[in-house]
């Protein structure tokens, strides 16, 4: 193609199995040096294979991957989502994204979000800007611990409706993240 960019066939998405898992991993991995997504081991990408989603060509080339990691039915996180820059803009990332809004919305859980540096992309499938403290349970389970928790430049996003939290809950929340940042 003119543009360097190289072409694939119309993807489709398919439930991660564990022969993935070294895929997703190498993916995630080459994508933590300038802090696009935060390193996964290994180890815990093979415990939680079945939480993946791939996207891939009809031949079976390995194009991306998404996560969905629940809290319950208030809640579930988009996480991990990555496609190989070669394969962008040939439509996987927003086949994941698609496909784990309708499993979030199949199971009826009332709200997703994710932690992102490129809002816009998301934006364009209906997720708005919130502020962190909005969903104590990402910010308990992961943002105390995040090696860039005093420099977060990721941006809180929700699609749905925010769950309801007690306000000790939130004011916890809120002090959580202040502590981190």
């Amino acid at each position: 193609m003119p543009d360097g960019s190289l072409h694939f066939s119309s993807p489709r998405v398919r439930s991660a199995v564990p022969a993935d898992a070294e895929s997703i991993f190498k993916l995630i991995d080459s994508m933590t040096g300038d802090g696009t997504l935060l390193r996964r081991p290994l180890g815990e990408i093979r415990q939680q294979i079945g939480n993946f989603i791939v996207a891939e060509t009809e031949e079976g080339e390995f194009l991306g991957c998404a996560a969905l990691h629940r809290y319950g039915k208030h809640l579930a996180e988009i996480r991990s989502i990555a496609v190989r820059p070669e394969a962008r803009g040939a439509g996987a990332g927003g086949l994941l994204l698609e496909r784990l809004l309708q499993d979030i919305e199949r199971t009826g859980t009332g709200c997703a979000c994710l932690f992102t540096r490129i809002p816009g992309f998301f934006a364009h499938y209906g997720f708005h800007s919130v502020s962190p403290g909005s969903v104590p349970d990402k910010v308990a389970k992961d943002c105390i611990r995040c090696p860039r928790r005093t420099h977060c430049d990721e941006i809180a996003m929700t699609h749905g409706e925010l769950p309801a939290y007690a306000p000790d809950i939130l004011a916890a929340a809120r002090q959580l993240v202040q502590l981190a940042g």
